[in-house]
């Protein structure tokens, strides 16, 4: 496979096709495999050779843990010395809603990454002006949301509408679709948020599909302004995609309390 093939597979990769690995020959010891030479990966295929069958093979196998874990990757395999690179589609950041708060989600959203689609019923609040680092802006009818919005496991959604009725009703409908997406966020005050729940359960909705729901959503940093309110959220989506506790990290590391000694204080003898 030709540099220029293996890129063409890579950038449609990126523009939203099936994420895959590239594996690419960086050091050999071997006459039969050369510097250079490419396979792709894809969860159920795989295209190109590194110049040898068993190499393929095992290479194959390498990669499919890395698309799970999407962590590059150099392995050592035999004589042969490999470079495993996933690529993905960036991550779907959905905000469903146009208001004071969508802007800087909006903006905050795309600086880290996130592929932003923006939603809304007014014609004067779904405009590119409103949101220039939008992918896509639309104006949806609230009544069926995300009609042409396809919703995956790489998405994430932020309910954040004028009304609560809207964020309910757009909640509901993902929730009865049933598809696992990366993140689903609703803003509301505990007495909305457990009203909206209350009710979703006397629907049928299953307890376990609401557990996922991060409702009241954001981290708890005594947000008040709409950019405070984005960045409790944005922060709540990186822990949700990176991992962690939230927790700052002064608090969890203790530097002061655990290693430094206070020479006022008398040290004590061990027993």
């Amino acid at each position: 496979m030709t540099p220029a093939e293996a890129a063409g597979h890579v950038v449609e990769a990126l523009s939203g096709g099936e994420p895959l690995v590239e594996v690419v020959v960086v050091g050999t010891e071997s006459k039969e495999v050369r510097l250079g030479e490419r396979l792709l990966v894809w969860k159920g295929r795989s295209a190109g050779s590194l110049g040898d069958v068993m190499l393929d093979r095992a290479a194959a196998a390498a990669a499919k843990e890395v698309l799970e874990s999407r962590c590059s990757r150099s392995v050592q395999i035999g004589a042969a010395s490999l470079f495993l690179e996933p690529h993905y589609p960036p991550d779907e950041l959905v905000i469903v809603g146009a208001g004071h708060i969508a802007r800087p989600l909006c903006r905050f959203g795309s600086m880290l990454g996130f592929r932003v689609t923006v939603l809304d019923d007014r014609p004067s609040f779904a405009t590119r002006e409103r949101f220039p680092e939008a992918a896509k802006v639309i104006r949806a009818d609230f009544s069926d949301p995300f009609r042409g919005v396809p919703l995956g496991r790489g998405s994430h959604l932020i309910l954040v509408t004028r009304g609560h009725k809207y964020d309910y009703d757009a909640l509901r409908d993902v929730l009865l679709r049933g598809v696992d997406l990366a993140y689903i966020g609703m803003v509301g005050s505990q007495r909305r948020v457990r009203a909206a729940l209350e009710q979703l359960v006397k629907e049928g909705i299953a307890r376990s599909a609401l557990e996922k729901v991060y409702a009241p959503i954001g981290l708890d940093i005594g947000a008040e302004t709409p950019e405070e309110i984005a960045i409790s959220i944005v922060a709540e989506l990186v822990r949700v995609r990176r991992g962690g506790t939230g927790v700052s990290l002064r608090d969890q590391a203790r530097v002061l309390e655990r290693w430094i000694v206070d020479p006022r204080k008398p040290a004590t003898k061990e027993p």
